[in-house]
């Protein structure tokens, strides 16, 4: 049986340990080498990858990831898209979303891994149905948590409806890597079944589990995994490639890499590693195994990104603090599972009640229009005094919102007219306003153009 085997390191990898912070001209030279080693896919787009181009790295996200396909012919390309979220932290309307993905598979993406946060599969309908529109791979995906109001046959429930909604593949995120090895098994071989499906499986390294993890999850028929290459592997990240490799290979399974050009691109991110811990940017503390993780269920991205706030604000010492605080805040907003953006909002809200002193003292606008039922449904109850504290005696919305927006893309391109080259351009814009606009206008070193424009409500 063939294992199809993901490479992660140009995403999620980076993602969870550097925070998205790998510029393209750190990893141009080895994209042939990676193109040729016989990965299934590539992942390289998506997640934050898009918004770290724009914000940190001085990048063209749409430009970058046509590079990656001038050189990468082989492979296909992969992203993560949110579904409605896209790559923002909010919902989108449909002509929006339809736009992203025609643009994204135009440039170069073949298999689009899409999720709701929620797995409130409305919010990743219009989604799927335009990336097999356009030709590419629609992997619909199922959140992974534990809590007291999640379990197997929910999940099997979930893989019918992903079945139903014609995707070409189903993947399992365990985004916080808190999967074991005996409910991969019990998971996987439950979903395989009641669907004829591809079966995917996501996982981080974060608590230690991952390898076991892959490889019952691979005994009871599981078609892929997601891997990293040994030295962005381990900790947040996912379990190193060139070990499932040599492991998967030795029970007997085929993978169809070759393992001496898995040696030379490890060779060649080996310097890159070393660079980032000088530079204190890879912390040694995401490289641990943390089975606290097993508590608090922070993605890998998540917890890289949350030390480097803390350090900003001088607060790193009260990390165990924040840590602790998040499962309550998580129990209260009804047990969302944390992945972006809910994983965003339980973090910047756990560190608020911890760093003043008071919980809900401050609410973030994200979580109250979470509560205003902006982002689907929630997967359980949430506290009865949180809604009242943030809607009073409004009443939450229970319909697919983005419903209740108008299209939007014409009108803002035509307002930005003079500062977006490109429809490329308008998406970005409208996913990230302030630092599109900066980087456009940089850019293209002209007069800055003010653009002042809100996505409207019906």
């Amino acid at each position: 049986m063939k294992i199809n085997i993901t490479e992660t390191v140009l995403r999620d990898a980076q993602q969870s340990l550097i925070a998205t912070r790998m510029n393209y001209n750190e990893f141009e030279a080895i994209l042939e080498k990676m193109d040729s080693v016989g990965f299934y896919s590539i992942e390289c787009w998506g997640g934050a990858t898009f918004d770290s181009c724009l914000r940190f790295l001085n990048e063209d996200p749409w430009e970058r990831l046509r590079k990656i396909k001038s050189i990468v012919k082989n492979t296909k390309l992969q992203m993560l898209l949110r579904g409605q979220n896209i790559l923002g932290y909010k919902h989108y309307p449909d002509d929006v979303v339809r736009k992203f993905i025609q643009l994204s598979v135009k440039n170069g993406i073949d298999i689009i891994r899409i999720f709701d946060a929620l797995n409130d599969y409305r919010n990743i309908k219009v989604s799927v149905e335009e990336t097999v529109k356009c030709g590419a791979h629609a992997q619909g995906c199922i959140v992974y948590t534990t809590s007291p109001i999640h379990n197997l046959d929910k999940y099997v429930e979930l893989a019918k409806q992903l079945e139903s909604m014609g995707v070409n593949s189903i993947c399992v995120k365990d985004m916080a890597g808190i999967m074991g090895p005996g409910e991969a098994y019990n998971l996987i071989k439950a979903i395989k079944n009641v669907v004829k499906l591809p079966i995917y499986l996501h996982t981080h390294s974060t608590t230690g589990l991952a390898p076991m993890t892959y490889l019952k999850a691979i005994e009871a028929g599981c078609d892929g995994i997601d891997t990293a290459i040994s030295s962005f592997s381990g900790g947040t990240s996912q379990p190193a490639t060139e070990s499932m490799n040599y492991g998967l290979k030795q029970l007997g399974f085929t993978t169809g890499l070759n393992e001496n050009m898995l040696k030379e691109i490890n060779d060649f991110f080996k310097p890159l590693k070393d660079k980032y811990i000088k530079s204190g940017l890879l912390d040694p503390y995401v490289l641990g195994t943390e089975t606290d993780a097993l508590v608090y269920q922070i993605p890998g991205g998540m917890l890289s990104n949350l030390i480097s706030q803390l350090k900003q604000q001088n607060s790193i010492s009260r990390l165990d603090e924040v840590l602790l605080e998040m499962p309550k805040v998580r129990k209260d907003l009804g047990y969302p599972p944390l992945v972006t953006p809910m994983s965003q909002m339980v973090g910047v809200q756990s560190v608020t009640n911890v760093l003043l002193g008071e919980r809900y003292k401050n609410i973030s606008k994200e979580v109250k229009a979470y509560v205003r039922g902006e982002y689907g449904l929630a997967p359980g109850d949430i506290n009865p005094g949180l809604i009242k504290k943030i809607l009073g005696d409004e009443k939450p919305i229970l319909t697919r919102f983005a419903d209740t927006l108008l299209p939007e893309f014409n009108k803002i391109k035509n307002v930005i007219k003079d500062m977006a080259m490109s429809d490329e351009d308008v998406l970005s814009y409208i996913l990230f306003p302030q630092i599109t606009e900066k980087f456009l206008n940089e850019k293209d070193d002209k007069k800055a153009v003010k653009v002042s424009y809100t996505i409207r409500k019906v």
